[in-house]
């Protein structure tokens, strides 16, 4: 029989050892959240001394001025829009290509796959840097220069989707196509009414990833578009920043504007993440 007061000691060890670890949790939470509750914070500032001394970390009273200013002063809903259809259009591409890449690669058995594969693989100790020169004469060779095809096509797939849509194939019951076979279906039907629709996680991880890069992309737009008009939120960001950068809580107010529908984004679709890369990793 249990000694009650051994019991208890016991219960009480494991709540100290539990309140340990979620303070430690919840310090480490607030310390990875510091820049960001700045940033907010700034946005809500009144006035423009932020880099006062000592410096100001939470305003006084809450003011929205930022917004409302910065909201005037840029033409936030054009810059949205164009954000929005590059958004689009990548997270399209990158779903399909890497789907129809990925696919074979899985199911498939014929002489050569592992060599593609690998070849596959290989390329991704290549940095992207490197490749953005080929990118842009490529992109100029087609005439798809300040265009929102030449921002999008040159990242419309990526090597680490279809790694990862092709583990996420791995994990599908051959029974599955073997079904669709016997009723006489298409190869393509196959893979687009019964295949595709039980790895929708896998999906919802590559479009939750390409949706915060193409959100936050501002280098590559900045190269290839040449009319400011046509710019993505970030880079309207960053190549209006010299222009009101004595106004830091300007530039904290559109950069809020900015990161909130990632935000949302992630906070829907945070579920279909962690059951995408747990397949992934299992397959």
């Amino acid at each position: 029989m249990l000694n009650p007061t051994s019991l208890s000691t016991k219960q009480l060890k494991t709540g100290v050892r539990y309140i340990i670890i979620y303070i430690l949790l919840i310090l480490l939470a607030l310390f990875m959240m510091g820049p960001f509750l700045w940033l907010l914070s700034v946005s809500l500032m009144p006035g423009r001394n932020v880099f006062s001394s000592p410096p100001a970390i939470l305003p006084t009273f809450i003011d929205f001025d930022n917004y409302v200013q910065v909201w005037q002063f840029m033409s936030f809903p054009r810059y949205i829009s164009n954000t929005v259809i590059i958004t689009a259009l990548g997270v399209v591409f990158n779903i399909l290509l890497s789907s129809l890449t990925a696919y074979p690669l899985a199911v498939f058995h014929f002489k050569g796959r592992n060599i593609v594969f690998t070849l596959l693989i290989a390329t991704m100790i290549i940095p992207s840097s490197t490749a953005m020169i080929v990118h842009y004469l490529t992109i100029q060779a087609f005439h798809l220069g300040n265009s929102f095809l030449g921002v999008v096509l040159p990242a419309a797939v990526s090597v680490f989707n279809i790694f990862l849509m092709r583990q996420t194939f791995l994990g599908v019951p051959s029974d599955i196509r073997d079904s669709g076979k016997m009723d006489g279906a298409s190869e393509l039907r196959i893979f687009w009414q019964l295949v595709l629709p039980l790895v929708k996680p896998g999906i919802a991880v590559i479009g939750l990833l390409e949706v915060m890069a193409f959100w936050n992309n501002f280098l590559w737009p900045i190269v290839v578009l040449e009319d400011p008009g046509k710019y993505p939120l970030a880079a309207a960001l960053t190549y209006l920043n010299g222009q009101f950068s004595y106004n830091f809580g300007w530039i904290a107010a559109g950069t809020m504007v900015s990161v909130t529908p990632i935000i949302v984004v992630f906070l829907f679709t945070q579920r279909y993440y962690m059951e995408g890369i747990a397949g992934a990793i299992k397959g």
